[in-house]
């Protein structure tokens, strides 16, 4: 067991309390006040787990799983005795029972990251039945539900009925002629339970009645009329009955614990030890803790660490190592520099640790298992004991050093102080040798020189010390490891105003090596401070450039993004022009060859036409992917019939509208529609070629036959005419393929021309079309 004083000299008993503080039930703010450090590794790393499942719970679900109940053991030891619980104590049951089933819902999940919290709950017992007939039957303390029973659901109706029988016959006496002037206010009131009105004194034998009470002067007297009387005895009687009822009903209810009590006794416990662990996780939580790494071979890493007693916002963060190159750290520097804070930080950080509680520091801190901790800590002069300051500090030191093992912790706050300097050094760094010896790991304060000289000289040993800013002569708290600490009594004396000349004085007191010393710890404390600052100023210049890089990296990815996804578009769009460009050429090929049976124009012209063609379209998809790079003046605005050239696309058509709000236009280039913005548009000169189109003649007539056949919408039987005399003229025209555009929609209708056209005389075969040709809803059709 850890000594209760250390617990209060290191400040263990405010952690306690400001853990206490996150408990939502006394049992758990108890268990918080009682705890004290494990002493086993074991214990150790469980309690730890436990917070850091705790912690990992309240992120993930947002808050406190738990809620609040009373201690009930006490109901049920008297429920055991054959006592009747009163409704409050039956409430604070159903309170325990509704906490246990919250708690087991919460926390018993298919979860493999919380294997203790998830076991202590699934131990919980729910009694969902009792908790629910508690809560219908009771509704607060002082009131019973009618729905307790049927029985008293009955009674209640029929004190509700007397009562109203009672209230008219009294309404009746009260508002009556006769009776007004015996009154001295027309009111009914109750005198214990019983009805009665205000007669006035004088007319006592007027109104023949009980008395029940009379006002303090005594003119009036509170009357229970005798017309009444044995309506008030009904009344009374099914009062009675009323709580005799609910003494059965609560009797009941009481009988219904008996079976579970060991189990609620169980679940009190199990949710105490929850209630406790979650405190331990919003105190990590609160503080910014982590959980620290174990060992048991007594090392001590502790990385940014800071005093959970002091102000997050001022308080300087310490970083220090013990137990792995030396087992002794001795510290020095000014008072008020921050020795005594420091040595608190590391009692304090692993009494908190052993105690399963997370640290206030950074990830990297490792802290070790101590079996005790001592600290002789602050002046505990006792006037009753007739010690002085150094005779306390001595009593504490000579039971530590008794009482102490390589197994242990030691902490001595300016040790030696108190009494001669030269007999206290000497004291001092014997204590510590002896110490060193026994490989006790030892932090010690202290102002003598001769201690910081041992620490140079003796292996094992380390100097460390409190940062001073000599340009301002004040502490920064910075701890420094392997540089011993100048006390600075000079250059404070003079901040605080002592003559320099007394000052000067002091200065030639000292011996020749005191001064030699103290000015290479200075020197060596100067420059420590300048290599500080240049390294503090080149990790800010290091993270400066890896933050420029990161954000280069950044604007490079999305860059790259952007131009991935404008190509990636510019092909699609290019694929979409192509696919529609190759639609249309075939429609022109066909027209071609219509053209080529009328005018006897040569085959090879008409293939030497197409190769161009393809040849553009070849041109055109290769202008889509890289747009062109020549440079061009495009218009301010463009007029209706003017001709342009789509720069980007290497197309020329002709304007069919006036540019719109987002400075785009339509274009006709060929027989296709485009829409462009005017800064891809440069003017040209219009064509100088004549329009060619495709017609059939027939005898003296001449018409012009389209390369589809709309018959959407159209009955089966009124389509398939239609369709006849469209392949008439198109094989009379000399067309290759047409297109009979039926739509999709039940198939029926297509089906019927597929049929149709299977004995056509003048198809050579058909299919349905392909993408960019309108798929099922069109039929290609090859004639013959």
């Amino acid at each position: 067991m850890q000594p209760a004083r250390e617990l209060r000299v290191l400040e263990f008993t405010k952690i306690r309390e400001m853990l206490a503080g996150f408990c939502i039930t006394p049992m758990g703010a108890q268990r918080c006040e009682s705890l004290v450090p494990y002493r086993e590794f074991a214990e150790v790393n469980r309690a730890l787990d436990e917070t850091e499942e705790a912690t990992v719970l309240l992120a993930y679900l947002g808050g406190q799983p738990l809620v609040g109940f009373n201690d009930v053991r006490e109901q049920l030891s008297l429920a055991g005795k054959g006592a009747t619980l009163s409704p409050k104590a039956l409430l604070d049951v159903a309170g325990c029972l509704r906490a246990a089933r919250a708690a087991r819902t919460a926390l018993v999940k298919e979860r493999e990251d919380t294997p203790i919290l998830t076991g202590l709950a699934s131990r919980l017992t729910t009694l969902p039945a009792v908790e629910q007939a508690i809560t219908d039957a009771i509704l607060s303390e002082e009131e019973i539900s009618d729905r307790a029973s049927a029985e008293l659901g009955q009674i209640r109706r029929q004190i509700r009925a007397a009562n109203e029988r009672m209230r008219e016959k009294l309404n009746q006496m009260i508002h009556g002629q006769s009776f007004a002037k015996y009154l001295q206010d027309a009111i009914i009131t109750l005198r214990g339970d019983r009805y009665c009105i205000p007669v006035k004194a004088e007319f006592r034998a007027s109104v023949p009645g009980l008395v029940h009470d009379q006002s303090a002067t005594g003119a009036t007297l509170f009357i229970e009329p005798m017309a009444v009387v044995e309506l008030g005895n009904d009344l009374k009687q099914l009062r009675g009955r009323e709580e005799q009822e609910i003494q059965r009903v609560l009797r009941a209810l009481t009988d219904q614990l008996g079976p579970h009590a060991d189990e609620l006794r169980t679940d009190i416990d199990l949710l105490t030890q929850l209630d406790f662990v979650f405190a331990k996780g919003q105190l990590a939580k609160d503080m910014h803790a982590v959980l620290p790494k174990l060992n048991n071979r007594g090392y001590l890493k502790i990385v940014r660490g800071r005093h959970p007693l002091i102000d997050r916002e001022t308080v300087v963060p310490i970083s220090l190592w013990l137990g792995e190159e030396f087992t002794t750290l001795v510290v020095t520097g000014p008072n008020t520099g921050g020795k005594t804070v420091t040595l608190k930080t590391v009692g304090l950080l692993t009494l908190m640790a052993q105690a399963g509680l997370h640290v206030p520091a950074e990830l990297g801190t490792e802290l070790a298992v101590f079996e005790h901790v001592y600290a002789d800590i602050g002046d505990e002069q006792s006037i009753e004991q007739s010690l002085s300051t150094f005779s306390s500090h001595m009593k504490n030191i000579v039971e530590i050093t008794r009482s102490v093992t390589e197994r242990d912790l030691a902490l001595f706050d300016e040790l030696g102080a108190g009494t001669d300097p030269t007999e206290g050094a000497a004291l001092a760094q014997t204590i510590l040798k002896n110490l060193l010896e026994r490989h006790v790991r030892t932090m010690a304060t202290t102002h003598y020189s001769e201690l910081k000289a041992f620490a140079l000289s003796t292996r094992g040993v380390e100097n460390a010390s409190v940062e001073f800013d000599i340009a301002t002569l004040r502490p920064t708290y910075r701890l420094s490891i392997g540089v011993p600490g100048k006390s600075n009594a000079f250059e404070i004396s003079l901040r605080l105003g002592l003559s320099p000349q007394l000052i000067d004085e002091a200065k030639q007191l000292l011996s020749q090596n005191d001064v030699r010393f103290e000015d290479v710890i200075a020197n060596a404390e100067y420059h420590r401070q300048i290599a500080e600052k240049e390294r503090k100023m080149a990790e800010d210049a290091c993270k400066e450039t890896v933050t420029l890089r990161n954000e280069a990296e950044k604007l490079r990815r999305e860059m790259e993004e952007n131009r991935e996804k404008y190509l990636r578009k510019a092909r699609e769009d290019a694929k979409r022009v192509m696919e529609n460009a190759r639609r249309e050429s075939d429609a022109i090929i066909s027209e071609l060859k219509t053209l080529k049976k009328q005018a006897q124009t040569p085959e090879h012209e008409v293939q030497a036409l197409k190769k161009r063609m393809e040849q553009g379209i070849d041109e055109l998809s290769e202008g889509l992917a890289l747009p062109s790079e020549s440079r061009f003046t495009p218009p301010a605005t463009v007029r209706v019939g003017e001709h342009v050239e789509i720069v980007n696309l290497k197309t020329r058509g002709t304007v069919l509208t006036l540019p719109d709000g987002k400075g785009e236009v339509m274009i006709q280039a060929g027989i296709m529609k485009l829409k462009a913005h005017l800064s891809q548009l440069k003017i040209v000169e219009p064509p100088k070629t004549a329009k060619t189109s495709v017609t059939a003649k027939t005898g003296a007539a001449t018409r012009s036959v389209p390369l589809e056949l709309d018959v959407r919408g159209l009955a089966q039987d009124e389509a398939l005419p239609e369709v006849d005399r469209y392949l008439d003229d198109a094989t009379l025209a000399g067309l290759h393929e047409v297109s009979i555009i039926h739509g999709k929609g039940t198939g029926i209708l297509r089906t019927g021309i597929h049929r149709h056209l299977k004995g056509h005389m003048d198809v050579k075969s058909y299919r349905l079309g392909v993408y960019g040709e309108g798929e099922d809803g069109v039929t290609v059709v090859t004639l013959k």
